[in-house]
């Protein structure tokens, strides 16, 4: 066994993303995944040795709180609870209080708590995560990596609102950004693809999850993305609504909404369940789409159409760009969605390589569109969040 061993645990709003991580190499010795949390299909399962192994996970509690739980025994029963040397947390939001990675105190989950007003869906999850691994691995260093800290490199035009000053000043209302750990690892890996050093290369990098953000990079650092003070804005997502007239939650205060309604509305009813009336999930909207459901073309559309969307406002971010990446769960499987996305930006020269599309998913890098009018290609980067983690964890011990 390794003494580099890093456990990571990345809580997101329905899923819990665990693995462990060898810190040199970025291979992950175990990988697994809790899913459709708070569903009644709420699973968790993982891979070691080539291995699958998959159990539901049933109870009245906190469905983190089970898989986290599960996961303590799981370490003990493979051997690893003394190998691991430390344990890193994916925390989404870290206001402008946390700029790099730290590691874990009271004070610290604490002050991650007090942050869940700016990502109610994540934080919370995070916390949780936070205090189950302390409970579980009392002796461990814990660290947390924050999903804005990437971010913190935009310029003050990109991250300012358009509003009064006091509402920054007071309240600390700005763009913060998301995913900055994926947009980090995937925008490095491309500069290789490229053959450029990270330094001097620009890349509009795309990550389509369940939560999903379009992120401009300019010689390696962002200068701007799509989602803003929290991760409800920018692009639709699965259950979250994105870019919407602020006029509208007035609209419905007026209509005799209350603030939790509209709140469960934009984060947890809209997306692609909201417009499909079906599901949140991309799989079941192509499934259903084939089927003939107008509500799930319809999502279809509106995802892939407010994509392209972004991509094209960020050339404006950029002095020349050198590729588009496709990353998380929907960028990295989703054959049918990245087509339409480069279908819909033929104005900026992108052709597909049909064969170079579908050979690029399950965890197959490669290129996928090339522009010769632009000088870019379109890539698919498998990222790895959590490799990012380790890495960052080890280098505080």
């Amino acid at each position: 066994m390794s003494n580099s061993f890093v456990l990571v645990i990345n809580s997101g709003s329905s899923s819990l993303k665990f693995a462990v991580i060898d810190s040199v190499s970025g291979e992950a010795v175990l990988s697994g995944l809790g899913e459709c949390f708070g569903l009644e299909d709420a699973r968790m399962s993982w891979k070691y040795q080539g291995e699958k192994t998959e159990i539901a996970i049933q109870g009245e509690d906190n469905h983190h709180k089970i898989a986290i739980g599960k996961l303590v025994g799981l370490m003990e029963d493979l051997g690893f609870t003394a190998d691991i040397v430390a344990i890193g947390h994916r925390i989404v939001h870290g206001g402008e209080k946390f700029t790099q990675t730290v590691r874990i105190t009271e004070e610290v989950t604490s002050e991650i708590e007090s942050l869940s007003d700016l990502a109610p869906l994540h934080n919370p999850a995070g916390a949780i995560g936070i205090r189950a691994a302390i409970e579980a691995f009392p002796s461990l260093p814990q660290f947390a990596v924050f999903d804005t800290a990437f971010h913190q490199t935009m310029p003050q035009r990109a991250f300012t609102g358009a509003i009064a000053k006091e509402l920054y000043t007071d309240f600390g209302v700005r763009r913060y950004g998301f995913h900055g750990t994926s947009h980090y690892f995937v925008s490095r890996e491309a500069a290789k693809m490229v053959n450029k050093p990270v330094e001097e290369a620009s890349f509009i990098s795309v990550h389509l999850g369940n939560g999903a953000s379009v992120c401009a990079i300019k010689d390696g650092n962002s200068v701007d993305t799509s989602m803003g003070f929290t991760p409800l804005s920018g692009l639709m997502m699965g259950t979250r609504c994105g870019d919407l007239d602020p006029g509208i939650i007035e609209y419905l205060l007026k209509k005799g909404w209350s603030q939790e309604q509209v709140f469960n509305s934009l984060n947890k009813e809209s997306g692609f369940l909201g417009v499909s009336g079906l599901t949140s999930d991309a799989r079941g909207i192509l499934e259903a789409m084939e089927e003939g459901h107008e509500g799930a073309k319809l999502a279809f559309e509106v995802f892939t159409y407010r994509v392209a969307k972004y991509v094209a406002s960020y050339l404006a971010t950029l002095d020349s760009l050198d590729g588009i990446i496709f990353t998380g769960g929907i960028g990295e499987n989703s054959l049918p969605i990245r087509r339409e996305i480069l279908s819909n930006l033929k104005i900026l020269g992108f052709v597909e390589d049909v064969a170079g599309n579908e050979a690029a998913r399950f965890g197959a890098e490669g290129i996928i569109a090339k522009s010769e009018m632009l000088d870019a290609v379109a890539m698919v980067i498998p990222t790895n969040e959590e490799f990012v983690i380790a890495q960052q964890s080890v280098e505080l011990l």
